[in-house]
């Protein structure tokens, strides 16, 4: 019997570890662990136990991007099924984006072309001090397409500019730099740097921090005119009429934890 494609373990707290675990091609993935993800986020999504989502790779690489011999396999496709193999792997990327749920990519090892763009679909992001990046598409002749809305949201057209077009490998620390990633750390210390950000989500609501996370994208961008203050004025008012603001509040003035603090 094969190895599952994804491993999903999640413990007492809610916090949900999901592997890529194809460790022998550097957790590079094909149609069938993109649908395994899809699948695999839609479930965690929707089960109420869940507080966040871990998002890392089985052995030493974080994930290679698109299997090879599965991108050459789809060279041969017609356009149809071309495309259809392409909105996969965009669907895959826009829920993992969007996820109701506070997403953290471990990044243990390298991280290449849709392996970063995983990364960048996550919303928060620790890396080894030896995880290496690239955005290597251009040198197989192909293009970063899928993965283009969440890279550039994330570093920014300018470095994109740079990588985007010269498929080079970069550090951890440059990845930091230009906003790929939020903290570096020693590979040893990869899990408490983790378990750290995880005891501040566990603090916090999580209708909140779902809620919050859709505000962030509602107002990005945009300028402030009153459709922007009405929506903003609105989802304040709707947060102090909810049953979780009142347990929050509650907690504090009674100076104790809120009943979702683990």
């Amino acid at each position: 019997m094969s190895e599952p494609n994804i491993l999903v373990d999640i413990d007492a707290r809610g916090i949900a570890r999901l592997s890529l675990n194809r460790p022998a091609v550097r957790n590079a993935f094909d149609d069938r662990l993109i649908a395994d993800l899809t699948a695999a986020l839609g479930r965690l999504e929707s089960d109420g136990a869940v507080r966040a989502v871990v998002l890392t790779g089985s052995g030493e690489s974080f994930s290679a991007g698109g299997d090879l011999n599965w991108m050459r396999r789809m060279a041969g496709y017609g356009e149809a099924e071309n495309l259809a193999d392409a909105r996969a792997l965009a669907l895959l990327l826009r829920r993992l984006n969007e996820l109701a749920k506070p997403t953290l990519a471990r990044v243990n090892g390298a991280a290449f072309a849709g392996g970063l763009g995983l990364v960048c679909c996550c919303d928060i992001a620790v890396a080894a001090a030896e995880a290496v990046f690239s955005v290597s598409e251009v040198r197989l002749g192909l293009v970063p397409a899928t993965i283009s809305p969440y890279v550039v949201a994330a570093i920014g057209a300018r470095a994109a500019r740079r990588y985007f077009l010269t498929g080079e490998r970069f550090s951890a620390t440059e990845a930091q730099r230009i906003g790929l990633v939020h903290e570096v750390v020693a590979r040893a210390e990869l899990d408490g740097a983790m378990e750290n950000i995880l005891a501040a989500i566990l603090a916090g609501g999580g209708g909140a921090q779902a809620r919050s996370k859709r505000l962030i994208a509602e107002v990005q961008d945009r300028v402030v005119g009153e459709s922007v203050m009405a929506l903003t004025a609105r989802a304040i008012a709707e947060a102090r009429a909810s049953a979780e603001a009142r347990e929050g509040l509650a907690a504090f003035f009674e100076k104790r934890k809120p009943g979702w603090a683990r």
